[in-house]
């Protein structure tokens, strides 16, 4: 099972900002390799690389052994089915559209997460998280409408059309992947869920050889080496950084990729994004905000009513 959460909620909000950082270069490699590399082989390099770099890790903590154990690896194989095919369609993504706008797409990952969860875990889901939920699934609409014009024949690229439609399929993949990690927490360390997920992914990127994978430039080559190490010390941090704090005092600082992903999208890729898509973004994390602000408004109330009914000595 996985650590007790510590009462550092700075260092837990600093490890959280290094993991967002690090992905979102991770992300921004996989970007800059997209025109030579296609996704799946780009998968093969993020998952195999972030193996020795997550051994390592265990191996420094004592927990090799403890942290590997697994009594459920079907479960394990099923989370990383899914959430292979989210990572998959999230690279696809990145060669298709901007980076902000493929960040801000993504974000309707935990919206959806809401929805599943309550569908397949019988989580209750009231009125508010439900009212928030729509909120940010308009904030998405309003990030997508430029490339679903294309439909009532607007001017938009097919490709960008595409890109939209993948990065959004791959945010349903991800929110169910999440339906599975909950399931899996129950019984596995979470360091076990970490690995064999990168097992899983490594071994089914390898299906898409036939579909047209490439021997890289050393450029390039460079890039998914580098990609891969970073996706899993940001894997490592973000573990981290919920064993540090609640999940409820670090999670909103996921949005900080926003701010990141403007930023690498304008100096390095030359995207500078448009009102539309800001708007719709600005409701999509103020949606993720609520339900986080919400959810640790409920933790605190069930751990009141705990304390009210355990016996005072």
């Amino acid at each position: 099972m996985a650590d007790a959460v510590g009462n550092s909620p700075g260092r837990g909000i600093a490890l959280k900002i290094v993991s967002v950082s690090l992905f979102m270069v991770m992300a921004s490699l996989i970007k800059a390799a997209s025109d030579e590399v296609p996704p799946g082989e780009a998968m093969f390099f993020r998952s195999l690389l972030a193996m020795p770099v997550i051994l390592t890790w265990l191996a420094l903590r004592g927990e090799l052994a403890t942290g590997l154990r697994t009594s459920n690896p079907l479960g394990h194989f099923w989370r990383g089915l899914v959430g292979s095919t989210a990572m998959g369609l999230g690279f696809a993504g990145l060669g298709l559209l901007p980076l902000p706008e493929v960040t801000a797409i993504g974000y309707a990952a935990p919206l959806l997460t809401v929805v599943f969860a309550a569908m397949f875990l019988n989580e209750p889901v009231g009125v508010f998280r439900l009212s928030t939920v729509g909120l940010g699934m308009v904030g998405v609409l309003i990030v997508l409408s430029p490339r679903l014009s294309a439909l009532s024949g607007g001017a938009v690229a097919p490709a960008e059309m595409l890109g939209a439609i993948v990065v959004l399929t791959g945010a349903a993949f991800a929110a169910l992947a999440q339906v599975f990690v909950r399931r899996l927490v129950m019984s596995e360390h979470i360091a076990a869920i970490v690995f064999y997920f990168s097992v899983t992914s490594t071994l089914l990127s390898l299906l898409t050889v036939p579909f047209g994978w490439v021997m890289p430039g050393n450029g390039a080559l460079a890039m998914l080496m580098i990609a891969g190490v970073f996706g899993g010390l940001g894997q490592i941090f973000l573990t981290s950084s919920y064993r540090q704090a609640d999940a409820s005092v670090v999670a909103p600082f996921e949005y900080s990729s926003m701010l990141l992903a403007l930023g690498v999208g304008y100096f390095v890729f030359d995207e500078v994004p448009s009102a539309v898509m800001l708007g719709g973004a600005g409701l999509i994390v103020l949606a993720g905000v609520l339900i986080i602000l919400r959810e640790r408004a409920l933790g605190l109330e069930r751990s009141r009513q705990r304390r009210a009914m355990t016996p005072q000595g």
